[in-house]
This record gives structure tokens, sequence and C-alpha cells, in this order.
């Protein structure tokens, strides 16, 4: 099992690599995907922290609903490349 302490090394390091795709990947829902996984992973780190009302607000809002927002308003648009 891996330690909390090699934990809190790994998922900070983890969410600065989502930040960076979110920001690299030109297809929009690349994006979209790459921020649901970033908001899972820091409700993972709060869930860490010892903070679990925050981490289920955090997957909730974060990961769930903005996610669904975005792809369904990306749906909602035209693409154009």
């Amino acid at each position: 099992m891996i330690e909390a302490g090699v934990l809190h090394i790994i998922i900070p390091l983890a969410l600065v690599v989502c930040a960076i795709l979110v920001a690299v990947f030109r297809d929009l829902l690349y994006s979209v995907v790459s921020l649901a996984v970033l908001s899972l992973l820091l409700a993972f780190e709060y869930y860490l922290l010892k903070a679990p009302d925050v981490a289920i607000a955090e997957a909730g809002i974060g990961a769930a609903v903005t996610a669904a927002i975005f792809i369904i308003t990306l749906r909602a648009t035209k693409r154009m490349e």
C-alpha cells in the first residue's frame, strides 16, 4: 500500500500535469476531460488532508457538474477546425 506521504508528492505532480494538459490540448473535449480529472485529483487530495466535506463538494460540483455543463455547451456549438 502506498503511504500518505508519497501520495502527497504524486498527486500535486499529477495536478500540475493535468493543468498543463488543459492548456495544451487543441480539442476542447479533451481539455474538459482533463479538467474533470484535475478536479477529481484535487478532491482526492482534499480527502487525504482530512477534509472529506470539501472533497465531496469538489468531486460533485467541480468534476461532475462543471464537466457536464462544458460538454453540453460543446455539443451545442459548431466545431471549426
